[in-house]
């Protein structure tokens, strides 16, 4: 069986009967029920117990009921009907017992004043309402007074009584001044509970004359004023004699000594007092003490203490407040006043007594004949309420007897209770603090059920959530409910669905299966009804993607996405919310689909962005914090303290960190007397501190400013502090890279650094430039300069060198005493020529020179080296006549020796040294000539193959450009190349040096050669140039050819042959555009001379030729121009390959600095040129 709450009707126990009554409590308010329901009357609406009217307005007395039949209404006026229908001003509205008093047209207030009473009665019986009293409000004036002027010493302690005139309700106090502005208050003057004023002591700034009490009475909404008081608080000292004998005892209240003492209580007095207080009420204890100085109050509960949540402090502490004040709330209070001079305390003992209040009030009763049930009425209050019954509004012990009711104290009992048992019960409640007054009616009623939900009903709901399906019913007696499911199914059990007492059937955790049709189905004994309806479960609304948490800067854009899964047969809305509200209405804002984007975030921006799914059966969200950060604001509050000589505490408020911690703050300083507007680092300190003690210079005008750095960046500078002015002092430090040199044989150039205004350290700053010679027993020769930087002193020897010093003043005084540096008076030239001169040829290209140096007086300044100035004078073939330009060669420092390095060989050269000082050149040493051994010689400068024939070649070539000597002869070699590039037997030929040209015969014909072809000096072989030439065809072959070329077949061949070398031609250029490379090296390997294909292991190799564009240089041993020249940069001994050109340097050694280290990268070789022109057949090789 359903759970459910069953209770039978023969059942006697008192608990029984109070379980029925609760189940049939209350007639449901179906409309179409109530339409056939009889019910007594209920009131619903009537004026508060103390009614305090207007006497301005018309005075309107509620009184609302309902009930079926609709209730007619009465009243009663001080205990005896009210009959309104004699008062032409008293009309009541209809269908309602609310009367309306029209006094606004005549009559006055007060002639109404009285209790009344409204009953509202149908056929059922009939209720009434409490005792209404009603009374006019009122606003006294106060009554005329003349109030002397207060005179008091300082000190004394003062009340201004008030005493308001008495009002309906009490008015409320509060004192102000002429211009009604409130008087101020504090712990030594305020305003006691009952209006006064109270002034523990009062002082000369108290002296007024317009004290004045106001008096403000809300129901009538006026403000009476009492007459203003005058105060005038004078010194003790200042009271003489006559002034004192004067005044009167009103005007003057005793002055007493202005002396300092221990508290007394102005109010309360005594030591202990009573305070009396009803259960709901706030309770207000107040003491206020006088003494000097001013005391302070402090409250305790003697054994207890003060609940936490409904205490509260008034009036600087002087009123101690308790809401909500209950019986537990009794006890001991107790007040302590305190100053330097002692303490006082005041008990209050506390009582609380209360007004009735309902521990259950009597609730209606619904029951059907034959039924039994109980009203029951139980109040508490302090005394304890006594309980007494009435019915319709009559006292119960001469209301009609009814033998199916009982009274039992505060319950009646009713057992077979029939129609005629239908009535409406009072219970009144009272003691001497008030009344509760309660309607209950019993209603006897014969109903069969009735089930108020509407048929076929559709609920649907969320998957694994409560489903809760409606049976409201009505019946007399209370119906039974069933719930069944399906067509045929069985009553629902207990142990899967819940019953609930107002035919409710709960299934605690929906789930698919649930869904169906439900019957409910209502039985009581006088029939049965019963109702159908639906239930549905859907998928419950899920968030899949939630928005996650998001740091973003100032001014970027930040995105936040919610995607929503939810049953597909219901419709889903998703909302934004920030911090809980509507998102701010700006274009900033977007949302697109499953998107929240937020552009241009601001501070304001930070917060909770949820976003809500909505459906029409459930709703879910998720949120996520938006953390907007960015650089720090800049701090504020720039305060200077501890302001010394030499130093100032600098102070700052930090700026917003915009959510980024601070973690330093860099400090800059403005000098403006010397530097306006430009600032400079001082110092920095941990984001964690707001202070820095800052170390000053003297003589500047400082001003500060602070800027604040987090991970995002530096903030703005802060605004700029006031600013401090340093006092003057001496110089701390003198000028930095003082110089003595001369720009003349006969002075000193003193020059320094001079010092910037901020490191002058006062007005008037000058140098005292002072020196002597190193040498020498002179005194210091000194002098004051101002705004300038050097210093000449002429009549100076040459180079000599001087001790100099240069010192800082100002008007303060002399900076310490300066370093003392050395320095030289002006240099002139040289005097003397080096002397043993002598040259040491090394090579070819290489010789060495020695010479003596020169004495260093002779030098007669800072000796910087040795220059050697050679030049080649003519060739030793006398056959290249030609003048050399000059040479230059430095070497640093006192060398004795050098090496020329790129001499030509087998020439004439002629050198010369000199010494060199910061001033220039010495004289010549005498000139000495050397000349340089053969060598090698260069490649010949031209071959060219003319001439050719069937089995000859004529030979044509120029001679070396530079022979480096006498050429003893020529070496040809030679070989044939057939069709495969493979070289045949090499042939070896050599040639007088007087010949330019030679002719080769019994070649084979039509044969590619290769020639190999250098010179010889008695130093060796020269460099090598290469040719390639072709002999001629035979004729008769060629005749034969002319034949066959006549033929239309080999015409058509040779067309086709044509068209496949073109497309050949296209391929290899499309190749070649990709940078291909062509087997170069392998026809080069293939063509090498066999005697010199050994040198690759002495890296005398040719080089491997590059594409093009593939721009790599070739490898060292590349081949040799065809020209055959020796370039200059080829050159082993270069003067560039030594590091300094024309001028280069040696080491100590004489050795060239260059020689094992940075030599350029030698220029790539030229490739071989023919003066021949290409043939067919090199035409068809290159594209193999």
């Amino acid at each position: 069986m359903p759970k459910k709450k069953h209770l039978s009707a023969g059942r006697v126990p008192l608990i029984l009967f109070l379980c029925q009554m609760i189940s049939a409590l209350d007639v449901p308010l179906d409309p179409k029920l109530l339409e056939d329901l009889v019910q007594p009357p209920t009131i619903t609406q009537q004026s508060p117990k103390d009614y305090i009217i207007d006497p301005r307005e018309n005075i309107v007395i509620q009184c609302e009921a309902k009930g079926k039949p609709p209730p007619s209404f009465s009243w009663t006026r001080n205990g005896t009907h009210f009959d309104i229908d004699k008062d032409p001003l008293i009309t009541m509205k209809p269908g309602s017992g609310t009367l309306i008093i029209n006094i606004m047209s005549e009559g006055k207030a007060e002639t109404y004043e009285g209790i009344y009473q409204c009953t509202a009665r149908n056929e059922r019986g009939a209720a009434i309402s409490n005792n209404i009293i009603v009374r006019p409000s009122r606003s006294p004036l106060w009554t005329k007074e003349k109030l002397k002027p207060i005179i008091l010493p300082s000190g004394q302690s003062l009340i201004l009584s008030c005493r308001p005139p008495i009002g309906l309700p009490p008015a409320i106090i509060f004192w102000m001044d002429n211009s009604f502005q409130r008087l101020p208050q504090s712990e030594r003057v305020s305003q006691g509970l009952n209006g006064d004023l109270y002034f523990s002591n009062v002082l000369p700034e108290d002296t007024r004359d317009d004290y004045i009490c106001y008096a403000r009475f809300n129901h009538t909404q006026t403000i009476q004023q009492k007459q203003p008081i005058s105060l005038k608080v004078i010194l003790v000292d200042e009271l003489n004699d006559t002034t004192a004998a004067n005044l009167s005892d009103t005007e003057f209240y005793g002055a007493k000594s202005n002396r300092e003492r221990p508290p007394t209580f102005l109010t309360p007095e005594g030591n202990a007092s009573n305070k009396e207080e009803l259960r709901g009420n706030v309770l207000s204890l107040e003491c206020i003490a006088e003494g000097l100085p001013t005391p302070l109050i402090y409250w305790i509960k003697e054994d207890g203490i003060l609940p936490i949540n409904r205490t509260f402090y008034r009036n600087f502490q002087k009123t101690l407040q308790i809401i909500q004040v209950s019986e537990a709330d009794s006890g001991n209070y107790q007040c302590i006043a305190k100053n330097a001079l002692g303490a006082i305390h005041h008990t209050i003992s506390v009582t609380v007594k209360a007004a009735p209040y309902w521990i259950m009030a009597p609730q209606n009763l619904v029951l059907s004949p034959g039924e039994d049930g109980a009203l029951i009425c139980r109040a508490n209050g302090n005394p304890k309420p006594r309980i007494s019954w009435l019915s319709n509004g009559v006292p119960i012990e001469i209301a009609p007897h009814d033998p199916s009711r009982k009274i039992n104290g505060d319950t009646i009992i009713f057992s077979n209770v029939q129609e005629r048992s239908s009535a409406v019960y009072q219970c009144n409640a009272s003691n001497e603090y008030g009344y509760l007054l309660g309607n209950a009616f019993v209603n006897v009623l014969a109903e069969p059920p009735r089930i108020l939900t509407s048929a076929n009903t559709l609920y649907q709901v969320i998957a694994n959530r409560p489903a809760l399906l409606d049976c409201a019913f009505f019946g007399s007696p209370l119906p039974t409910i069933e719930w069944f499911k399906g067509a045929k199914g069985s009553a629902l059990r207990e142990d899967i669905y819940v019953l609930h007492e107002n035919g409710t059937l709960e299934i605690p955790v929906a789930q698919k299966d649930s869904t169906g049709t439900y019957t409910c189905v209502a039985r009581n004994k006088l029939g049965m009804a019963k109702n159908e309806v639906h239930l549905e479960i859907k998928d419950p609304t899920r968030i899949i993607k939630q928005p996650e948490y998001a740091v973003v800067q100032r001014g970027s854009t930040v995105s936040f996405e919610c995607k929503v899964k939810h049953d597909h047969t219901l419709i889903s809305t998703v909302i934004w919310l920030k911090d809980n509200g509507e998102l701010p209405s700006e274009g900033r804002f977007t949302i697109d689909k499953d998107h929240l984007e937020v552009a241009d975030v601001s501070d304001s921006d930070g917060g909770t962005y949820t976003c809500v799914a909505n459906t029409t059966l459930d709703s879910v969200s998720a949120s996520a914090v938006l953390s907007v950060v960015d650089v720090p604001n800049p701090p504020f509050d720039l305060e200077l303290t501890d302001q010394l000589d030499k130093s100032v505490q600098l102070s700052w408020t930090p700026g917003d960190d915009n959510n980024s911690p601070i973690t330093k703050f860099i400090i800059e300083y403005e000098d403006a007397m010397h530097e306006a507007g430009l600032w400079h680092y001082q110092a920095e300190v941990p984001g964690t501190q707001t202070t820095a003690q800052l170390k000053l210079s003297p003589y500047v005008n400082y001003s500060f400013r602070v800027m604040a750095e987090n991970s995002l960046g530096r903030s703005l500078p802060s605004e700029t502090s006031e600013q401090y002015f340093t006092k003057a002092a001496e110089p701390d430090k003198n000028p930095m890279t003082v110089e003595g040199l001369g720009s003349e044989p006969d002075n000193l150039v003193i020059t320094w650094q001079p010092l910037n205004g901020f490191e002058s350290n006062g007005p008037g700053l000058q140098y005292k430039v002072s020196w002597r010679q190193k040498d020498g027993d002179d005194e210091w020769t000194s002098v004051v300069v101002a705004n300038v930087s050097k210093y000449i002193v002429s009549g100076t020897p040459t180079f000599v060198p001087y001790l100099i010093k240069v010192q800082a003043l100002n008007d303060v005084g002399f900076a310490p005493e300066p370093a003392v540096v050395m320095g030289h008076s002006g240099e002139d030239l040289p005097m003397v020529a080096p002397g043993n001169v002598h040259v040491n040829v090394v090579n070819s290209t290489l010789a060495e020179v020695h010479w003596d140096p020169v004495p260093l007086k002779s030098v007669r300044g800072h000796l910087q080296g040795y220059r050697i100035y050679y030049w080649k004078a003519q060739s030793s073939s006398k056959r290249n006549r030609r003048h050399i330009e000059k040479k230059i060669l430095t070497f640093q420092g006192s060398k004795t020796h050098g090496m020329l390095p790129g001499l030509e060989p087998f020439s004439h050269y002629t050198l010369h040294v000199r010494v060199v000082n910061g001033k220039g050149e010495g004289p010549a040493s005498p000139t000495r000539v050397f000349h340089t051994p053969e060598g090698v010689p260069s490649a010949p400068s031209s071959l060219k193959i003319v001439n050719p024939t069937l089995d000859s070649l004529t030979l044509e070539w120029d001679p070396p450009s530079h022979p480096n000597g006498i050429l003893t002869e020529y070496t040809l070699k030679y070989q044939p190349i057939n069709s495969t590039h493979e070289l045949g037997p090499l042939v070896d030929l050599k040639i007088p040096a007087n010949k330019t040209r030679w002719t080769l015969k019994n070649l084979n014909f039509s044969t590619r050669y290769k020639f190999y072809f250098y010179a010889q000096t008695s130093a060796g072989s020269g460099s090598q140039i290469t040719e390639e030439a072709v002999t001629i065809m035979d004729e008769a072959m060629a005749s034969r050819q002319v034949d066959i070329a006549t033929q239309g077949w080999f015409i058509g061949l040779m067309c086709a042959v044509a068209l496949l070398i073109l497309i050949l031609l296209i391929v290899c250029f499309i190749r070649r555009n990709k940078g291909g490379k062509y087997p170069v090296k392998e026809k080069e390997d293939a063509h090498a001379d066999p005697e010199i294909q050994p040198m690759k292991e002495d890296d005398g190799t040719f080089g491997e030729y590059s594409d093009a564009e593939d721009h790599k240089p070739l490898k060292k041993g590349s081949r040799t121009p065809s020209d055959r020249t020796v370039k200059k940069e080829d050159s082993d001994d270069s003067l560039v390959d030594y590091g300094e050109g024309v001028n280069g340097q040696f080491n100590e050694d004489g050795s060239f600095i260059g020689q094992y280290s940075g030599k350029k990268e030698k220029e790539p070789a030229e490739g071989n040129e023919s003066s021949e022109a290409p043939s067919p057949v090199n035409a068809m090789n290159s594209f193999v």
